[in-house]
């Protein structure tokens, strides 16, 4: 049984991370293990910016977007020099076990301290991007997810006033997971992702005879890893008579506060991952899959692509 142990949140905000460094906190503290917060992950840790937390630390943030924890990149963690004052960093203050919560740059850099240290290591996935292999839900997503709609609702009114052709670019840059799953749920016409090839041209075409048989406006959703969404509002503009306008969300996808899903599911995975690492298990990322917890081998989880959901492409292009 490890005594204590130390969180930090790394890479990307997203919301949700809070709860889940809640959970983890007051589950350790629940079973008598000191626990620690590292300020701005792994730059925090080598510049020793943490502290000791006690109950009332991890207070009044469960219902907040962003990390209290803080957040950066930094380069020096992927170079052995740095993490091994990392490490050297932890074993200073007697930590003896870490929990990384953060996508799959963050949980890579917790892999390679595990696996050259063999320090304890558990992580948890905290994207919007939803793209962690192992898993179909990740801390943060469903909240973005649901920020995109409530663009996308307000974008088609003013779509349908002005019979424009509205392009969406949402974030995503190696996942189209957002674009897909907010494109069928808001009902856009085209849903452009990464994983999947398009052709402006024959979508230009379609778009031009939809519009010759009545139709009001379009709704083109594309994640930023397949296209610019300000390249594609110009050549649709280009070629068409059609008033096309572009709207870029941004990182007012990665804030707001989190959804009841986000909340819930954040603090089992945060009690899951507190248990799991007090207890001496090491090397695994806890998450979700067909509505259960699940834990995945890191390695494997920073190892492997994960795809997207063969029913969701299936759908969009059934409901078009």
């Amino acid at each position: 049984m490890l005594k204590s142990i130390a969180i930090m949140t790394s890479g990307g905000d997203s919301p949700g991370m809070n709860a889940a460094a809640r959970a983890v906190a007051r589950t350790a503290l629940y079973e008598g293990v000191k626990v620690w917060g590292i300020n701005d992950g792994y730059h925090g840790l080598l510049e020793e910016d943490m502290r000791e937390l006690e109950s009332k630390d991890v207070g009044d943030i469960i219902q907040r977007g962003g990390t209290f924890l803080g957040t950066a990149r930094c380069k020096r963690w992927q170079t052995p020099e740095g993490r091994r004052q990392g490490h050297e960093n932890l074993i200073k203050r007697g930590i003896e076990g870490l929990c990384v919560i953060g996508g799959d740059g963050s949980l890579r850099g917790a892999q390679l301290l595990s696996e050259e240290y063999g320090f304890p290591i558990v992580g948890l996935p905290g994207t919007i991007d939803n793209d962690v292999w192992g898993m179909d839900y990740t801390i943060g997503c469903d909240t973005a997810a649901n920020t995109i709609i409530d663009a996308i609702n307000k974008l088609r009114d003013t779509a349908s006033a002005h019979r424009r052709v509205i392009v969406l670019e949402v974030m995503g840059r190696g996942s189209g997971w957002l674009a897909l799953v907010s494109g069928i749920s808001g009902g856009a016409e085209y849903i452009i992702v990464p994983e999947e090839e398009f052709n402006i041209e024959e979508i230009t075409k379609d778009l031009s005879r939809a519009y010759e048989h009545g139709k009001r406006y379009i709704l083109i959703v594309v994640a930023e890893g397949a296209a610019s969404g300000q390249e594609i509002c110009d050549y649709i503009a280009k070629h068409t008579d059609i008033e096309t306008r572009v709207s870029v969300l941004g990182h007012i996808q990665r804030g707001g506060s989190p959804t009841v899903i986000d909340r819930v599911r954040a603090s089992q995975l945060g009690e899951q991952a507190a248990l799991a690492l007090i207890s001496g298990l090491s090397g695994v990322v806890f998450g979700y899959s067909k509505g259960h917890v699940v834990s995945v081998n890191l390695y494997d989880a920073v190892n492997n692509k994960k795809k997207l959901d063969p029913d969701y492409l299936h759908l969009a292009k059934v409901l078009f």
